[in-house]
């Protein structure tokens, strides 16, 4: 999961693309990047860490002009370049840069195919990377100079895109000398939404993953770019839109509505709070039907996105609720940090108990998810530290028993707690009295009320189906390999680190 923005209008856009990627920051906190275009002149800033730390006021003052894109990048395992940092650009044909937000599950074969038949250049083993520049080849082949460019030229490269590249990709873009471009993949499993704003100069348009980042600069929502659709937006502002796969199926992952989603997001006609809330109301009720006798004494949530399943729940269970934890918001988000160990060091940092809310009770805990277990076995240490009685926990979610390959760092079935353990196994792994999950039905059942259209949702990580039809064995033999060999080359790399002032050079501000 990443975080994308692009603007096109008739002023300067780097101030409101750098204001959008603080409100997509959740999306991801290791890289940021910001790339703008003045006539054919691109100017590039990326790096490492917060939005905030990579994009200074001397880098703003650099990013001129009235088209531009940003990303905020979460990592994988191993993943810890500058070099992967996003926006990706290349100088032919004309000039084309995209962000990126998924990940492609045929890369492989894809990196083969553009050097040894495409004739292109990679730089990084980024799937980012290989995706522009299967973009940009395809645009290539046309042969149409800048002058002619238009839409059509787009669609058809977008269309040959669709047919060699599979997974999952959320994308916007710039084509120099010509306009701003957005397209989804054919099943539309990660969000990308649009709208427009009008001002005394004219027109804008936005794209961004969430719909919290229009809202907060005042666009108008249009709504969601469809499955397999593109837009292109030219230097006129006229706005082209075509279906560029010959099968589209909206399937949403569901993830998104249980976890990295910002709640005040409305994603395909979902409003994430809402299905939130529903989650709780389902899950409690299956409490009760399983334990009408409970004797829990007190609801606390895992801040923050334990929050929104909590209310209902100790609604349903008529048991007080309670904010038992005190969260350090100066800590990130312990889920989407590069690193077990690093994930452990953090939650302690990250929550504090109010003693007094769980001595001698029973209490049950809430959180959006359960993945790995080390941070709710931590978290249910702390507890009992505090005086627990006895400590369940709630999980809004099923349980997690399969990787994901559309985006999110989950790619080995041993680094699931739930992975062929029953509930009671799981309960003994972290430490916990009881372990209660949601049911996949109850679970899209909740996201589904918001939006009846939806008929299927990207569910991979609980039921083992892969929409794409391409992931078998093999597939994840190749990919914990590569996590293998990424974290021991990020390991040498550290120990090769200059000891002495940060290169803070501005190498990147100018293409």
């Amino acid at each position: 999961m990443c975080g994308v923005v692009g603007i096109i209008g008739p002023n300067g856009v780097s101030q409101q693309i750098f204001d959008a990627l603080t409100m997509l920051q959740h999306r991801g906190q290791d890289a940021a990047g910001i790339l703008t275009c003045d006539g054919n002149h691109m100017s590039l800033r990326k790096g490492k860490g917060l939005a905030v730390e990579v994009i200074r006021s001397r880098h703003m003052n650099r990013l001129h002009g009235n088209i531009g894109i940003g990303h905020v990048r979460y990592p994988t395992a191993g993943s810890d370049s500058d070099a992967e940092a996003q926006p990706f650009y290349v100088n032919s044909p004309y000039g084309v840069s995209l962000v990126h937000n998924g990940n492609l599950t045929n890369s492989p074969q894809l990196f083969d195919e553009l050097v040894a038949v495409d004739r292109r250049h990679l730089n990084t083993n980024s799937d980012s990377e290989i995706l522009l520049n299967v973009l940009a080849s395809e645009i290539e082949v046309q042969d149409i100079p800048i002058a002619a460019f238009d839409s059509e030229i787009l669609f058809n490269a977008v269309k040959k895109l669709n047919q060699r590249v599979k997974g999952a990709y959320s994308v916007v873009g710039v084509i120099v000398g010509a306009g701003l471009f957005a397209f989804r993949d054919p099943n539309g499993i990660r969000p990308l939404i649009w709208g427009y704003k009008d001002s005394k100069d004219g027109r804008e348009y936005m794209f961004a993953s969430e719909s919290l980042a229009l809202d907060c600069e005042g666009y108008t929502l249009i709504g969601d770019v469809a499955p397999g659709e593109a837009v292109f937006i030219d230097l006129k502002g006229k706005v082209s839109k075509n279906i560029c796969a010959k099968k589209t199926t909206l399937t949403p992952c569901i993830f998104e509505f249980v976890y990295l989603a910002r709640p005040d997001s409305i994603i395909d006609g979902v409003n994430v709070y809402s299905a939130r809330l529903r989650m709780g109301e389902r899950v409690a009720e299956r409490i009760l039907r399983e334990y009408p006798d409970h004797d829990i004494d007190i609801v606390i949530p895992v801040p923050d996105s334990g929050r929104h399943a909590a209310l209902p729940i100790s609604s349903v269970l008529k048991v007080p609720y309670s904010e038992g934890f005190v969260k350090n918001r100066y800590v990130g988000r312990t889920f989407i940090m590069p690193g077990q160990a690093e994930r452990k060091k953090s939650i302690r940092k990250k929550l504090n108990t109010i003693r007094h809310e769980f001595e001698g009770k029973h209490v049950l805990l809430v959180d959006d998810s359960i993945v790995r277990g080390n941070t709710s076995k931590l978290i249910i240490e702390m507890a009992r530290s505090a005086g627990a009685r006895k400590v369940s926990i709630v999980s809004a979610a099923p349980p997690i028993r399969y990787p994901n390959v559309y985006g999110i760092d989950m790619p080995t079935k041993a680094e699931l707690v739930a992975y062929e353990r029953s509930e009671k196994e799981v309960a003994a792994e972290i430490g916990a009295d009881h372990v209660f999950y949601q049911s996949l039905e109850d679970l899209i059942s909740s996201v589904r009320a918001e939006n009846p259209r939806i008929l299927n949702f990207e569910t991979s990580v609980f039921d083992g189906h892969y929409v794409t039809e391409d992931i078998d064995e093999q597939y994840f033999k190749t990919i914990e390999k590569s996590r293998r060999e990424k974290v021991q080359v990020a390991h040498l790399d550290s120990l090769d680190i200059n000891n002495g002032d940060e290169d803070d050079s501005d190498d990147n501000d100018c293409v």
